[in-house]
């Protein structure tokens, strides 16, 4: 299947065809609506001649910053993201030997590995990484042992809760209504 996340069909297919940049777009996807933060990599990878984890890591951090501020910004907040970024791109290379695939398939883990190991990346907290967990999950055919359990409610057959949920511009209307329901009932 290919992903459908941004509308934009350069983005799109990058983020289907890299899972650095999947990663890269999960962690921009906060404060900032899902198909803009999902288009961030594309930025970056047209800037940079191609989205390189290495490069990324190994890139001096005012460059990468304003690499990341040009508009159109990679994000709402594109100086601290910048240096989500790079902390990202470098436990990728200093974990996992530069290939993003590993934090779910290093030593054949089960879900709740996976989840450990996401957790542990900066920027992704439990929500994130369950979030991610059920994208990867429902959308890339990874579902080690028990990945439903550790993605929790993201990782429902049928749910429409997050960018896990999201195939097509009626899915991501689904998503925003369920998002904006869940706000307004935790406001009552």
């Amino acid at each position: 299947m290919t992903l459908w996340m941004t509308g934009d069909e350069t983005a799109d297919r990058l983020l289907d065809e890299d899972p650095f940049a999947l990663l890269t777009g999960m962690l921009l996807d906060q404060q900032y609506p899902m198909e803009a933060a999902f288009s961030g990599p594309a930025k970056i990878a047209d800037r940079m001649g191609g989205l390189d984890v290495h490069r990324i890591a190994a890139a001096d951090p005012d460059e990468f910053v304003a690499l990341c501020t040009t508009p159109p910004a990679v994000h709402r907040y594109p100086g601290s993201m910048a240096g989500r970024i790079q902390a990202v791109a470098r436990v990728v290379v200093d974990d996992y030997d530069g290939d993003v695939t590993r934090i779910w398939t290093a030593d054949d883990p089960d879900g709740a590995t996976v989840l450990r190991r996401l957790k542990a990346l900066p920027g992704f907290g439990d929500q994130k990484a369950r979030i991610f967990l059920a994208l990867l999950g429902k959308q890339r055919g990874v579902q080690p042992a028990g990945w439903r359990e550790a993605a929790g409610a993201y990782g429902e057959d049928g749910s429409r809760r997050s960018i896990a949920d999201v195939t097509d511009e009626m899915s991501l209307q689904q998503v925003r209504e369920t998002k904006k329901a869940a706000k307004a009932a935790a406001r009552a």
